[in-house]
């Protein structure tokens, strides 16, 4: 099985000249040298050393309130919701917001709906998996408050093009699992974690990436890409129908960065207390690489069908 490449930051050196336009050498080298470094504000967020946050995963919005279990969504519905599928069948029930998807247009069988949360999104067959099409735009709350996730730039206008950014204790769904910053995590060692996913779906493990990424031999950065909206002459050829947009982070210490660039999402496998890992993707010609994060960054979501 072809393993997707976990960088040192021995490693992410030859690469520091492909991501020169994204990030500043100096901040990025230092953010990735400094285990104590609480933060990568400025540069690419995917140093694969430890990183201890000064503070803890609270994840909440500012000024926001303090979190305990007992999630509620925008709507009313829990995250783990029902979710409709366009061949008409039902997972877990019918729609949280009520909606179905008879209005789906799609004509090919690789292609489908999925209704989650009062939104629909596309999915699309790779191989033996369906996946999500678009990245995750679930506002998770705890208690009525929004816990963790954020529009890029905190503008509503990114959250509808890009999705939500997610700490990995909010993908992990931490008020139902308790998985956070801080504690090593049981739900993330069986690879079928469904964090924020509806029913019927999971948050991707890193063999989930690791079996996307064999159907490609080799040539997913291209083909995992939008066809439009990365920087340069970064667009990919839109093949593969996941269109990755570059939805780009929110660092640990609340700065945003990248979008129009880079990519980057989580998977259910934890590295260590303070670390999980996320794939990336880059609007340079470069390959899909996994590396070990803050779990206290924002990057995107997609789900993968159980």
């Amino acid at each position: 099985m072809k393993r997707l490449r976990a960088r040192s930051s021995k490693a992410l050196l030859p690469a520091l000249g492909a991501v020169a336009g994204s990030c500043a050498l100096i901040a990025l080298l230092a953010a990735c040298g400094d285990s104590s470094t609480s933060g990568n504000p400025s540069g690419d967020p995917s140093c694969s050393s430890v990183l201890i946050p000064d503070s803890s995963d609270d994840g909440s919005s500012s000024g926001g309130s303090s979190v305990a279990p007992g999630r509620s969504s925008d709507d009313g519905s829990s995250p783990g919701g029902s979710s409709v599928v366009s061949d008409g069948s039902s997972e877990g029930g019918s729609s949280g917001s009520g909606e179905d998807s008879s209005d789906s247009s799609s004509s090919s069988s690789d292609e489908g709906t999925l209704v989650y949360g009062g939104q629909t999104y596309r999915t699309v067959v790779v191989g033996a998996q369906r996946w999500m099409a678009e990245n995750l735009n679930y506002e998770y709350k705890v208690n009525d408050s929004t816990y963790g996730n954020w529009c890029y730039g905190d503008t509503a206008q990114y959250c509808t093009r890009y999705g939500r950014l997610y700490t990995w204790a909010a993908a992990m769904d931490s008020a139902t699992t308790g998985c956070g910053l801080g504690k090593i995590c049981a739900a993330a060692t069986d690879g079928v974690a469904r964090g924020i996913c509806p029913d019927g779906w999971r948050l991707p493990s890193q063999a989930d990436w690791e079996t996307l990424l064999e159907a490609f031999d080799g040539d997913a950065g291209k083909r995992l890409k939008s066809s439009e909206g990365w920087y340069g002459d970064g667009n990919g050829d839109g093949s593969s129908g996941f269109a990755a947009l570059p939805s780009g982070y929110r660092s640990d210490g609340g700065a945003f960065g990248l979008a129009g660039r880079n990519a980057y999402f989580w998977t259910s496998s934890e590295y260590y207390q303070y670390n999980a890992y996320g794939v990336n993707l880059y609007y340079v010609n470069a390959p899909v690489e996994l590396n070990r994060s803050n779990k206290a960054n924002g990057f995107a979501v997609r789900c993968v069908k159980n």
